[in-house]
């Protein structure tokens, strides 16, 4: 893509924090040419304080790059050669929404923001805002690619896959990354000389191959695991014990993806699992963003110093200037994963060079892998229809299929919560699926 100058739109650039995040990775190259950085949000304080983040890191970075504000998302996306999707419809308050409710029916959540009723209701506020998104795109940008973070991330992809499939979309997680990372250091070898493979699905992927130095280091995982009740008191140890093969996100996200957790006492104490834990991390990053905006008003803000390892800025690196990499990314199935349904939402690794992006094949998953992800998919794809239909009664559908939901809930119950969530969220929804039914 060299030379010339690279756009590059953030959508929902008022989640100040991740902005600023890959803002800080992507102004660390000094081999892109220059940047035009747009900067989107339907807040306009929000839109404000990501302009000013914006303007200081280029100035700390001393990088030839532009930066624009608008609150005009065609405006915003006219031209551009990428898309960050970062939009978290409804804020905190629709986060709420999604426990509350559910609790009030005693469905107990930890994130919910993947699977579940807080997964499956934060797909449908969002769908609508990704179609218009993608619309933008079609018209104003077509050969841009967009590169969405936000989750339900294989809801998110598998709508957009249905709906727009010319748009080039990659779902970007750093959740199998940051699992590598915890478990090299947890057995004692250093990250970058380990070799890895995954696939599955975003937030519930396999670790099927971890070697180094042609060593697999599993075994030294099972004997740490044996000789520790602490780590045999987390939801992964105790799904990879039993599974064989260890899951790619945190033990708090994994307990809502199966039916063995979350409604049972006992479990919940055993694996310590920390009911509501979102509430807590949104809560946070309200009181972040407010810092941010007071920091950059008085001139002290400065950059994060962790690394945050974002896919994005990688992605935008390789593909401007063909530097090869290999990250893991989230797209439709068509052939990556042998025993997961054609055009399903995956997450598998892919490489990136000038040349574009080309997905690795992963050949088929262990079977009991495939088996939960089938699940998985399957409340994806019924979420997917019920938007694309204009089904309520897939809203109800998909609550049913869900693992934990349904392990909790009778089936009148289900039904009698569907309802709940969608007075609840109200206009946020799809016109078609706001309205109560009976069975």
């Amino acid at each position: 893509m060299l030379p010339g100058m690279t756009t590059i739109a953030f959508v929902g650039a008022g989640s100040a924090e991740f902005t600023r995040q890959l803002l800080r990775d992507l102004l660390s190259y000094d081999d892109l040419p220059r940047l035009d950085l747009v900067l989107h949000d339907v807040d306009p304080d929000r839109l404000a304080l990501a302009e000013q983040v914006a303007r200081i890191t280029v100035r700390h970075h001393g990088r030839d790059a532009g930066v624009r504000a608008t609150a005009d998302r065609r405006a915003a996306l006219d031209g551009a050669d990428f898309v960050v999707n970062t939009v978290n419809v409804g804020g905190h308050a629709a986060t709420l929404t999604d426990f509350d409710v559910p609790e009030s029916f005693g469905v107990r959540q930890t994130i919910a923001d993947t699977l579940g009723v807080g997964g499956v209701f934060r797909a449908l506020r969002t769908f609508p805002v990704l179609d218009g998104i993608a619309t933008d795109m079609e018209q104003v940008c077509p050969d841009a690619w967009l590169l969405n973070y936000t989750n339900p991330m294989a809801m998110n992809i598998g709508y957009l896959t249905a709906t727009h499939p010319r748009v080039k979309v990659l779902g970007l997680c750093h959740s199998v990354y940051w699992t590598v990372v915890d478990l090299c250091a947890l057995v004692g070898v250093p990250f970058d000389e380990v070799e890895f493979r995954s696939a599955g699905v975003n937030h519930q992927a396999w670790l099927l191959e971890w070697r180094h130095r042609g060593e697999d280091l599993y075994p030294r995982l099972d004997a740490l695991i044996a000789g520790s009740a602490d780590l045999r008191r987390r939801v992964r140890v105790d799904m990879y014990r039993r599974l064989g093969y260890y899951p790619t996100e945190t033990s708090e996200h994994s307990s809502e993806y199966v039916p063995w957790y979350l409604h049972d006492d006992a479990e919940v104490v055993r694996l310590r699992i920390p009911l509501r834990d979102y509430v807590g991390i949104s809560a946070a990053n309200v009181e972040e963003t407010e810092r941010l905006a007071r920091e950059a008003a008085a001139g002290d803000y400065q950059e994060p110093e962790e690394d945050a390892a974002e896919y994005a800025p990688q992605v935008v690196h390789s593909l401007v200037t063909g530097s090869p990499r290999r990250i893991q990314a989230n797209l439709a199935n068509h052939g990556w994963i042998d025993n997961l349904p054609a055009g399903a939402p995956v997450e598998v690794a892919v490489d990136l060079d000038g040349a574009g992006v080309s997905p690795v094949p992963a050949g088929a998953l262990p079977p009991q892998c495939a088996a939960l992800n089938s699940a998985f998919l399957a409340v994806a794809d019924l979420t997917v229809r019920a938007a694309v239909e204009g089904r309520p009664d897939h809203v109800r559908h998909a609550l049913m299929a869900d693992p934990s939901t349904a392990a909790t809930l009778d089936v009148d119950a289900i039904w009698r919560l569907a309802d709940a969530m969608v007075a609840a969220h109200g206009d946020l929804l799809p016109p078609a699926l706001r309205v109560p039914l009976s069975p």
